[in-house]
């Protein structure tokens, strides 16, 4: 069932805060794009998304199916209950205004209005500000729907035309999270001109059963959901 639904243009940002037990269905409406996407506790914002300890005990270096999203308390925020893609990147971060500068040239929103230039770090400052956060509460970031691979070297290289028109992944919350989102381009992207691709947004309702594919897919999972039954539940444990 779907509950709210929008489209979010490119270069754009949003946020909102998901309840748990609630569903996130992102969809690359036109292919090619990129949210990008932190998480934070909206009782406790110094609570947030932790992507060095999501991949490290889930022993991954990208995010699809099956997959949890960790806070830096070991507790699940979400849990990657549908996939498409196959794989998600949260190693390379977001553009900054440097970045966008040199690659797309600067276009300012006095200068083209919503067909402006925004960066990832601006989009999600934007958004961070309207919470209390500032820019020391930015942390490393998703970028659904983009694709990193390493060469022998171990350079990274952006993966062109991973994500087909249409293409979803759907995230069940396991915790109430309040959720940052931009459609500015991936960092590494190369396109010769500013990529600004729309992202639809589908929020939902899912039940527990949905997410426990993900609860078994790793042992960390296990405990990363015992985490969120003890915080759920306000109970103690003994010393």
């Amino acid at each position: 069932m779907t509950i709210y639904q929008t489209i979010l243009p490119g270069g754009k940002h949003w946020s909102f805060t998901m309840r748990r037990g609630s569903t996130l269905r992102l969809t690359d409406v036109e292919g090619r794009g990129n949210a990008g996407m932190l998480l934070h506790n909206p009782q406790n914002l110094l609570e947030r998304y932790n992507a060095p300890d999501t991949l490290k005990c889930q022993h991954t270096f990208f995010l699809t199916k099956g997959h949890c999203l960790y806070s830096d308390m070991g507790r699940v925020l979400c849990a990657i209950i549908s996939d498409d893609a196959g794989w998600h990147d949260t190693v390379c971060g977001t553009t900054t205004r440097a970045m966008v500068d040199e690659r797309w040239g600067k276009l300012t929103y006095q200068q083209a209005l919503n067909d402006f230039h925004q960066s990832g770090q601006e989009a999600f400052l934007v958004e961070a500000l309207k919470y209390g956060l500032t820019r020391r509460d930015m942390a490393a970031n998703v970028n659904w729907f983009s694709k990193v691979a390493a060469d022998d070297s171990g350079n990274l290289h952006y993966v062109e035309n991973h994500s087909p028109p249409g293409t979803s992944v759907v995230l069940r919350f396991e915790m109430d999270a309040l959720v940052l989102l931009h459609t500015c381009p991936h960092p590494l992207n190369p396109a010769k001109a500013y990529p600004a691709k729309p992202i639809a947004i589908q929020i939902g309702v899912a039940g527990a059963e949905a997410s426990e594919g993900c609860r078994h897919s790793a042992p960390e999972n296990a405990r990363g959901f015992a985490n969120n039954d003890i915080y759920l539940q306000h109970a103690t444990v003994p010393c």
